[in-house]
């Protein structure tokens, strides 16, 4: 039989006309021209205007296939073909988004012959022969439709059942969408759009736990049967006349392919077939004389997953926020109170098992409660006051909110605080090993993926500190949804904004892993995934001078810009999502009646969904000194960029400084000293110091293009003027360098800015020490060799094995596109 042969019998044989839930069928030569309006040109120049159609025209074309089985088989074909053809003519550009939009599509199709399966199949398998990142896109996808084909339906199941948080026996997996803006940005309209599209897309039309539960019944059995053997409408309304008794049901159709997940998917699935059609005759009545299987299939529509939105201001700490959801999962909720007990004696706050809606006073205490570090000669039970004092007025303020578990007034004043004869809890063994595997799992997934700037298919590397040059990306086996893993729970952290929410993410995450390592909490239960969608706002006449001042420093989003230019789909997708956002609040402003599609809600699920390849980015930490001795140094941390300049010199304009540069020749700018380790390509890196008059200087962790690919920093001077023969010239350097230590040699101080934010600035600074951040499980594993004195090499041991620095991983749809 021919291709169009079985083209012509396989849309014959499993599309059904639409009935009045599904939308018109879309013709083919529709479909076709759509998906070739996605797809990247050799001739495309990355213009905005381009890349927001593209986007567009993406999230269009699978609205149109939505709601119709016979649009998503028609469309699932086609991407199959035209895969096939990138393949032939080498048109590699093309395959990245045509395999994201085909799997996208697989998901939501309510069923797929076994031909079309194999099809898909053989196509992603032979993507492992290709260089990365086609590999490794394709064995995560090779894998997912190897199960998919033996277990029809289960990668829908497991999307909406873990989304969804449905209660269920056998899928304890879930997962939530914590998107934080940030509010420099998300001011006013902007953020008022953006909440009204999350919550558009979260209520959907008011569905419940028991609507989504049919949703997964009807799919799975629809999958697995085919319109031959079962009829879609008859069925979607017996499950809508069941009710709450619908939730059975679902739990016997979980507990049908995860027992077959579990086996394997071996053999030919004969056996979960007929069980699915034994539950499909159980649950449709046969009030007619028809056959149970005449009529068509009806359509699922994949349901956006639970989306919580945050501005992300000061006193918003979003590792609480992810402690409440775990605590608040129905999975935590069976933990035994023996459990919760522990977590509390172990070092857990008493806050955290306050009610979720009472706020928390905090009260900062230095007293550690231990006998042996009280002052020589002091009282044990005169100091076991000392905070109750402090902690009065917190109380009277709490009390009223908590007054169903407060004691009595009279227990209140005979209750105080005892010391205990305990010691400090340091982390134990488990807690330091369960840390010590998450850096040796980032640690595996930077060497399995690649390298990125020149790395090519096999990302080969320049020896052991060379290859620190090149930029990793691609994700490890701990991403696969289909193997098994320790942790229950998936946060995936969406981050909107410039560089400086970038800033305070790595920020966030840096005191995140310190915290872990000193009392392990969420690491052991919850899985991290962290996105960006790069958004600026724009500028206006009646902009605050501090914002126009951030803009003019250069590209706001140099992060978003480098992921948009080694990822065209990232580029065509999430890029031209931000551009969309101020647009949306204008036509909103104008017309605010106007019906809501949640269009942003829709490119964030399609991102946090089919976006598993990650690229790595090193935190750097800064130690800032001050000319006031007095004044502590303080550490802290930068991901995309460093500005130091002194304040006298930025305040006189470039006329005025050149007018006295040429009457009197005297230079302008401060002397500085500077000691840095200059990295090559070679590995052989080069300590250096020199002195030199400069008036500031950036510091950029961020390419700023595809020829600078590498993952150092690079300094650039504004030195002062020289003199020449004929004129004054001045001069910019570069260098490229990963630890850098700067110091003022004049009685002038100068500000440091970190990520372009001004809520993170310093001032009257004296000397700055800038180093990559080493990983807290890193620092666990060197402690544990010092304490017991294993050897005198530092990398011996597990240490060798593991990633030295705290890498923040950004998912983005390929990686990096070499």
């Amino acid at each position: 039989m021919t291709n169009k042969a079985h083209w012509d019998n396989s849309t014959r044989m499993h599309s059904m006309e639409p009935t009045a839930s599904c939308s018109p069928t879309v013709p083919e030569p529709e479909l076709y021209r759509s998906i070739q309006a996605v797809l990247p040109r050799e001739t495309d120049n990355q213009q905005l205007s381009d890349c927001f159609n593209k986007g567009m025209l993406r999230w269009t074309l699978h609205k149109k296939v939505q709601n119709n089985p016979a649009n998503s088989l028609s469309l699932v074909w086609l991407l199959i073909k035209e895969l096939e053809k990138a393949e032939r003519w080498d048109s590699r550009k093309c395959i990245i988004p045509l395999l994201h939009t085909l799997m996208y599509a697989i998901i939501q199709t309510a069923y797929i012959p076994d031909e079309l399966y194999k099809r898909v199949y053989d196509f992603c398998k032979r993507l492992l022969t290709y260089p990365h990142p086609y590999c490794t896109v394709g064995l995560s996808y090779t894998r997912q439709i190897k199960t998919e084909r033996s277990i029809p339906g289960l990668m829908y199941q497991r999307m909406v059942t873990a989304e969804q948080r449905l209660k269920n026996e056998h899928y304890p997996f879930q997962e939530r969408v914590f998107v934080l803006a940030d509010p420099e940005v998300f001011s006013g309209s902007l953020g008022q759009v953006l909440l009204g599209d999350i919550e558009t897309s979260t209520s959907d039309g008011s569905l419940s736990p028991v609507d989504y539960m049919c949703r997964v019944v009807q799919h799975s059995i629809q999958a697995a049967l085919g319109a031959e053997q079962c009829h879609g409408p008859k069925l979607a309304q017996a499950l809508k006349d069941m009710g709450q008794d619908v939730e059975s049901h679902f739990q016997e159709v979980l507990a049908a392919l995860e027992q077959r997940a579990e086996e394997g998917g071996r053999g030919e699935g004969g056996a979960l077939r007929s069980r699915l059609q034994q539950l499909y005759s159980k649950i449709v009545t046969d009030t007619d004389s028809e056959p149970l299987s005449s009529g068509g299939l009806c359509d699922c529509p994949l349901p956006n997953p639970e989306m919580i939105f945050y501005l992300w201001t000061e006193e918003l700490d979003i590792w609480r926020e992810l402690a409440k959801w775990f605590r608040s999962s129905s999975v935590s909720e069976k933990f035994s109170l023996s459990q919760e007990q522990e977590d509390f004696e172990l070092g857990e706050s008493p806050s955290d098992l306050m009610p979720s809606d009472m706020t928390r006073f905090s009260v900062m205490s230095n007293d550690s409660g231990i006998e042996r570090d009280l002052p020589p000669g002091a009282d044990p039970s005169q100091s076991s006051s000392l905070d109750t004092a402090s902690m009065s007025a917190s109380w009277e303020q709490c009390k009223t909110t908590w007054s169903t578990s407060s004691p009595s007034p009279s227990k209140q004043e005979s209750m105080r605080l005892s010391r205990r004869g305990g010691i400090k809890m340091k982390p134990s063994v488990k807690d330091s090993m369960v840390l010590m595997q998450e850096t040796l799992e980032d640690h595996a997934s930077l060497e399995a993926g690649g390298g990125g700037g020149g790395g090519g298919g096999s990302g080969g590397k320049v020896g052991r500190r060379g290859a620190t040059l090149q930029r990793r990306a691609g994700s490890s086996a701990m991403h696969n949804p289909f193997l098994k893993q320790q942790r229950h729970f998936t946060a995936r952290i969406v981050a909107m904004g410039d560089d400086r929410v970038l800033g305070r993410l790595a920020k966030a995450y840096y005191f995140f892993r310190k915290r872990e390592a000193r009392r392990l909490f969420l690491t052991m239960k919850v899985n991290l995934q962290f996105y960006y969608i790069p958004v600026c706002r724009a500028t206006t006449p009646i902009s605050s001078i501090k914002e126009n001042l951030h803009l003019s420093m250069g590209n706001p989003c140099t992060l978003g810009s480098y992921l948009s230019m080694v990822d065209p789909w990232y580029n065509s997708n999430i890029k031209s999502l931000g551009c969309m956002i101020p647009k949306l609040a204008k036509i909103h402003q104008m017309n605010p009646g106007r019906p809501k599609e949640p269009f942003v809600s829709d490119v964030i699920s399609y991102y946090v969904r089919t976006g598993q390849q990650p690229v790595y980015f090193t935190i750097y930490f800064v130690k800032i000194t001050f000319t006031n001795t007095a004044k502590e140094p303080v550490e802290d941390v930068f991901l995309t960029h460093l500005e130091m300049e002194f304040p006298e010199f930025r305040q006189i304009s470039a006329s005025i400084r050149e007018k006295q540069k040429k009457s009197s020749g005297d230079l302008c700018g401060a002397v500085i000293s500077m000691n840095y380790r200059k990295v090559t390509l070679s590995g052989r890196d080069i300590d250096k110091g020199i002195s030199v008059r400069t008036t500031g200087a950036q510091i950029n962790a961020i390419p700023s293009n595809e020829a600078e690919d590498l993952n150092c920093l690079t300094l650039t001077l504004n030195e002062s003027p020289t003199k020449t023969k004929n004129n004054i010239v001045s001069q910019e350097s570069k260098f490229r360098s990963s630890n850098i230590k700067i110091r003022t040699l004049e009685k002038r101080s100068f500000t440091v800015t970190l990520d372009r934010d001004c809520r993170r600035i310093y001032r009257d600074v004296q000397s700055i020490e800038i180093s990559p951040c080493l990983d807290p499980g890193y620092c666990v594993q060197k402690t544990m060799r010092s304490k017991y004195k294993l050897g005198a090499d530092k990398d011996a041991g597990l240490s060798k094995y593991m990633s030295k620095r705290l890498l923040l991983p950004i998912n983005t749809f390929a990686g990096i596109i070499t």
